[in-house]
């Protein structure tokens, strides 16, 4: 059995049957990411990128 398509097949589900703040990595507020960004050497005018850092609806 090829246990790749167990995988989609179960990520499919879960992201057809779940809103995004349903799910467990849901963040009201990603603290984390906003702590390690608030402690760069980095200007408010930087430009930055968060992976993951948005539902994808």
């Amino acid at each position: 059995m090829d246990h790749s398509m167990n995988w989609k097949a179960h990520w499919e589900k879960v992201y057809q049957s779940k809103k995004p703040d349903e799910v467990s990595w849901y963040q009201v507020r990603p603290v984390l990411s906003l702590e390690l960004i608030s402690g760069l050497p980095i200007s408010k005018e930087s430009k930055i990128i968060d992976i993951g850092g948005a539902s994808s609806e």
